[in-house]
């Protein structure tokens, strides 16, 4: 199981976000790369490895897709500024974490799934139990009700979609967001920000009923 981060935050954290890429990085690459002194640099990145995330071999910290955005959620959990943080943060730190939490807890997990005829990529899908849960990860900094409906209706073609595709598949479509503050639905499809997606996913069978379940049937 992913666990929680409780990070020591360091003044220059946010700025470090930068500086977490995956694969391995030296003291100096980071310092390169987030104008940050050598010293405060090396203290930012061995708060990481403490806090489990990321690991440390010889002079190198590698870390792997999601762990940036672990830590932007811890940031955000002690009330760092929303602006400050999406501005470090990418779509694919974003699709990372959600397939790490998937995939922690126990799914098969397939990222960027191409469909044709017509063209569609779904950002994540997790299948368990011979259900499968079709995310559309959506990194914006600002949600309309209008905006949300919209992704909501392209998510539940791209689901009918899948199911087409995929012989006897059950599928539920479900959006992932970064800075939504609880779970809400348009039209049944959940609509979760990331800090709350592991329970959700905890929740996810006993509370299917409540949610649009495509399947072939």
């Amino acid at each position: 199981m992913i666990q929680e981060p409780m990070l020591e935050i360091h003044p220059k954290m946010i700025t470090g976000l930068r500086g977490i890429i995956p694969g391995g990085v030296s003291v100096k690459d980071f310092t390169a790369v987030t104008k940050i002194n050598s010293d405060d640099s090396k203290i930012i990145l061995d708060g990481f490895i403490k806090n489990n995330i990321g690991t440390k071999q010889d002079d190198c910290y590698y870390f792997e897709d999601g762990d940036k955005l672990k830590i932007a959620i811890s940031l955000l959990e002690k009330g760092y500024p929303l602006d400050e943080i999406s501005v470090v943060l990418n779509w694919r730190d974003f699709e990372g974490l959600t397939g790490e939490m998937l995939y922690e807890k126990n799914f098969a997990v397939i990222k960027n799934m191409m469909l044709t005829k017509p063209r569609m990529e779904i950002d994540v899908v997790g299948i368990r139990l011979g259900i499968a849960i079709l995310i559309d990860c959506k990194h914006w900094k600002r949600y309309s009700s209008s905006a949300l409906s919209t992704a909501v209706q392209k998510q539940i073609g791209r689901t009918k979609r899948y199911v087409e595709k995929t012989p006897g598949a059950v599928a539920v479509p479900v959006i992932v967001t970064l800075y939504q503050d609880k779970v809400d639905f348009i039209e049944n499809v959940p609509i979760v920000p990331i800090f709350q997606f592991s329970s959700f996913i905890d929740e996810f069978y006993g509370n299917i009923d409540q949610m649009n379940t495509i399947g072939t049937g």
